[in-house]
């Protein structure tokens, strides 16, 4: 059976609607396991080797967030940074997400007409979103098509509702968009001079 992760990231969930619900929707099931990395690290410190060992005992794992600035909250930019590290994540030795998949889903308080490429911004969400797709691609990991709610501020209680019950469908269900070969990459096998620090 397949263990789904989900790592929450929101700054303000107490005046959140969408990732509250989303998160309200994970914890009523309970075949879902929900990490908020806000409440768990109200320090920002994060603890690497932890969130390695969450990880590796989970093979479908999503980052759910709101879109902050065209990218993430800056706590998942430090999550990244903490866990993905080279030996663990990628490079010689780095297997260890190899064949896992991984997803993202988030909301935005701009609507989705904004991100077209004739729109206000004159780019897409997946154009947006490309740092996520590559870091699934560099690891080895399956990815998702994204899942996402725009027009934040426009959506009644109906809306937000609903887009819970289909992100659980997402997390669970949904095929990959891109699927990794599972060939190793010939550059993960070349040795850089800080190697010995690889592990920090």
């Amino acid at each position: 059976m397949t263990q789904a992760l989900v790592i929450l990231a929101h700054p303000d969930m107490g005046r959140s609607r969408i990732s509250r619900s989303w998160a309200e929707a994970i914890h009523a099931a309970d075949d879902i396991t929900l990490h908020d990395l806000y409440a768990r690290y109200p320090d920002g410190q994060i603890d690497g080797e932890a969130e390695r060992q969450l990880v590796t005992r989970h093979d479908r794992i999503v980052l759910q967030f709101p879109l902050t600035w065209y990218s993430c909250p800056p706590l998942l930019s430090v999550w990244q940074t903490k866990i993905m590290k080279r030996g663990w994540a990628y490079g010689p030795g780095g297997r260890a997400l190899r064949l896992k998949t991984l997803g993202i889903a988030f909301s935005t308080g701009s609507n989705g007409r904004d991100y077209q490429p004739d729109g206000r911004y004159g780019r897409t969400l997946d154009e947006v979103t490309v740092p996520f797709e590559l870091m699934a691609v560099h690891t080895g990991m399956h990815y998702l098509p994204p899942f996402t709610l725009t027009g934040a501020r426009e959506c009644d209680d109906a809306t937000v509702a609903a887009s819970a019950q289909d992100f659980l469908h997402h997390i669970r269900q949904v095929a990959p968009r891109i699927v990794a070969s599972g060939k190793d990459d010939d550059r993960a096998r070349t040795v850089y001079p800080d190697d010995a620090g690889a592990h920090t």
